[in-house]
């Protein structure tokens, strides 16, 4: 179900905990959480990059934009100067569309705590005749499995998610990520793991805007009244982290669509990240990254998987990190693509692009990420991550890692 956005929460001082209590205690998974896109492997390399810009040079009403930025916005007939004073939110003049077209300048500030808590779910479902079980190789449709709350703190508990906010055309919208190792900055990673339609809205449309990312997001799990009152420290522990470069796959953004499966085996992405104050990276900060597993494990060979997320649409209110395992079983929307995960799980929608998290040995390691969800909220679906998927990952490492 990615229909909604959700964020991603990391965990710190005990976050390698999970390995050794097992994925049953640990392992949460978003249904639907990040909007408009389906999320599945991919054997080709094209992908979708973005360059943003550096958080300093916007933070004041009369500040402008660094002139990377300010030029891509000109050439496409947009005003630089009104851009972070409410520019950005016209989407009808030039909804930017193209891989290098992305871009996402720091407005200090925005994300304040209400605004955070208002951001929407999208309910993006997929409809039971979208996923036939004659198609491909399909799995009969799991149980339900009731999502349960994440232990609190979340950055002792929980693996290093946490909550995405971006802005659309309808307004703003929330899905999860995860924090993931840079193989080319060890210890320093900047990356973050989420859905493709968490930042594009894919064949009819762009790149989403001002999309943030806040580790652990409500780490102590305070209530949707709690959190309208909150400091921004209590709702943002470790502060917000911009997307300066983005990379989703080309058949997201060829095929995605809002609803049904469309792209969905093709809905990952990865976000490099700075901090909206100081300098320290995204994994020194939280103290945890997950490596990504990239072999496409089968499902006979997987006892469980499972799903974090910050699921947003009723019964739930996105302000509570939540995670459901299984044993996952096979999902194919068309024999010609990449079969997808399925597991079963209550998680609606806002916990799209969250990850899915197994065991290697004593490991936790990434190998999906929230897709797409029946309306009737019984399971979720996410891409096998290949060699497309792959590639996407190691150009985001190699071009943008160190920046």
């Amino acid at each position: 179900m990615r229909s909604t956005r959700a964020p991603f929460a990391r965990s710190r001082g005990r976050r390698l905990a999970l390995a050794t209590t097992g994925l049953a205690a640990t392992l949460a998974l978003t249904a639907t959480a990040c909007g408009p896109s389906d999320d599945k492997a991919s054997d080709k390399p094209d992908s979708g990059t973005s360059q943003g810009s550096d958080k300093g040079s916007d933070t004041g009403s009369d500040a402008q934009l660094p002139s990377d930025l300010a030029d891509k916005l000109k050439k496409h007939g947009i005003d630089p100067d009104k851009w972070k004073n409410g520019g950005w939110k016209n989407f009808d003049k030039e909804w930017l569309r193209e891989a290098k077209d992305f871009v996402n300048p720091v407005i200090e500030g925005l994300w304040k705590p209400k605004r955070m808590k208002d951001a929407k779910d999208p309910n993006k479902t997929i409809a039971a005749k979208d996923a036939p079980a004659d198609q491909g190789a399909t799995d009969p449709e799991p149980s339900p499995v009731q999502a349960k709350r994440e232990k609190t703190p979340y950055h002792e508990n929980a693996a290093p998610v946490g909550k995405i906010f971006f802005d659309a055309p309808a307004g703003s919208m929330v899905c999860s990520g995860t924090v993931v190792k840079d193989p080319r900055n060890p210890g320093k990673s900047n990356l973050v793991w989420t859905a493709g339609h968490c930042v594009h809205a894919g064949a009819e449309g762009g790149w989403y805007r001002n999309i943030t990312f806040v580790p652990s997001y409500n780490d102590l799990g305070k209530s949707e009244a709690e959190v309208s009152n909150a400091a921004p420290q209590e709702v943002a522990p470790y502060g917000q982290y911009w997307a300066d470069w983005v990379s989703t796959s080309a058949e997201w953004i060829d095929q995605g669509a809002e609803s049904g499966g469309a792209g969905a085996p093709y809905d990952y992405a990865v976000l490099h990240v700075k901090p909206e104050q100081g300098s320290k990276s995204l994994e020194e900060t939280v103290g945890n990254a997950l490596d990504v597993d990239f072999s496409t494990p089968s499902t006979q060979s997987v006892s469980s998987m499972g799903a974090w997320g910050y699921p947003a649409a009723p019964p739930f209110d996105g302000q509570i990190m939540h995670k459901c395992i299984d044993k996952p079983g096979r999902l194919s929307l068309t024999s010609a693509q990449p079969t997808m995960y399925r597991i079963g799980c209550t998680m609606t929608g806002g916990s799209s692009g969250g990850g899915w998290f197994r065991m290697v040995g004593d490991k936790t390691r990434l190998v999906s990420n929230t897709s797409i969800g029946p309306a009737e909220n019984t399971w979720l679906a996410g891409p096998q991550l290949g060699k497309g998927a792959e590639q996407v990952y190691d150009m985001m490492s190699k071009k943008y890692g160190s920046k």
